[in-house]
């Protein structure tokens, strides 16, 4: 069975100043997300599931969704802020959705293979799929997830600060804890996160992170539906609250439901925070792809 990729494409991009998934960064003018869609069909993915917002679901179509659907199957699900609430009575006020586990769980029609997990907004690189595909076909399983990590100085933008999930991995390759730090930048002495106090802590460049790059099993979706029903049932009063994938996955290892095998990637991630990024994201793509997606 070819496995899927589920495209996260439902991000306001409030830093970015626009909607950076459907952005031309490539010579081609081609968004991020036609790289990946690319890399993965090449690893021998058969289908993506774009994860949008029903208010850019036209441009989407338009830009994006026409070209994809021209080179292989498509499939759309939609995160609103009541997505997957059929079960609450009266929804809680939010501006937006409830995150990243979130999105995944707003696919679950849709998505019936093992499956890959990514940002639209992030440049991951042919061998992360290629890695990601084999473990899905092959070593994927109810109770074996798998993910690819990078490593941390390979992952900065160069224009402000970032978050990254900073993971743990056994002697076996094998995730144990993944923790979310914030305020991760450069400096000429280091890279540091800045705790809430205000303290900065040294990492290490080669510190594994995690990039929102995930291979799950299917049944992933029943756990997500159990954990949001007690994360919203929790968080009714916090309008800013979001429930991560890391924190699922975390959940998950500390009661000994799952393994996660740690795939690692020696290359560079990019991506657009900022958008003085995208000047960097444009150069990169036009040095690994000089005349685009052909």
């Amino acid at each position: 069975m070819q496995p899927t990729l589920l495209i996260l494409a439902a991000g306001i991009g409030s830093r970015y100043g626009g909607l950076k998934q459907v952005d031309g960064m490539g010579p081609g003018g081609e968004a991020i997300l036609e790289f990946s869609v690319h890399d993965a069909k090449r690893a021998g993915f058969g289908k993506v599931v774009f994860v949008i917002r029903r208010d850019i679901e036209a441009e989407f179509r338009q830009r994006i969704g026409r070209k994809i659907e021209r080179q292989i199957a498509v499939e759309y699900a939609f995160q609103e802020t009541g997505t997957a609430l059929e079960w609450l009575p009266q929804l809680p006020h939010r501006e937006k959705p409830w995150g990243t586990g979130h999105a995944i769980l707003a696919a679950r029609s849709c998505v019936r293979e093992p499956f890959v997990a990514i940002n639209a907004d992030d440049f991951y690189g042919a061998d992360a799929f290629e890695a990601i595909g084999r473990f899905l076909q092959f070593d994927c399983a109810p109770d074996q997830y798998g993910m690819v990590a990078y490593r941390l100085g390979n992952t900065l933008s160069e224009n402000g600060t970032v978050s990254r999930g900073v993971c743990a991995v056994s002697p076996g390759g094998f995730l144990t804890d993944v923790t979310e730090r914030t305020k991760i930048e450069r400096f000429a002495d280091g890279i540091f996160y800045t705790d809430e106090a205000g303290n900065r802590h040294l990492l290490a460049a080669d510190t594994p992170v995690s990039m929102n790059f995930w291979g799950f099993h299917p049944n992933i979706f029943e756990e997500l539906d159990t954990q949001f029903r007690s994360f919203v049932q929790a968080s009714m009063d916090k309008p800013k609250a979001e429930f991560y994938i890391p924190t699922v996955v975390n959940n998950l290892l500390k009661a000994g439901r799952v393994r996660v095998r740690v795939l690692t990637s020696d290359s560079q991630w990019y991506g657009v925070t900022y958008p003085a990024d995208k000047e960097t994201v444009q150069g990169a793509l036009a040095e690994i792809y000089p005349v685009g997606l052909q």
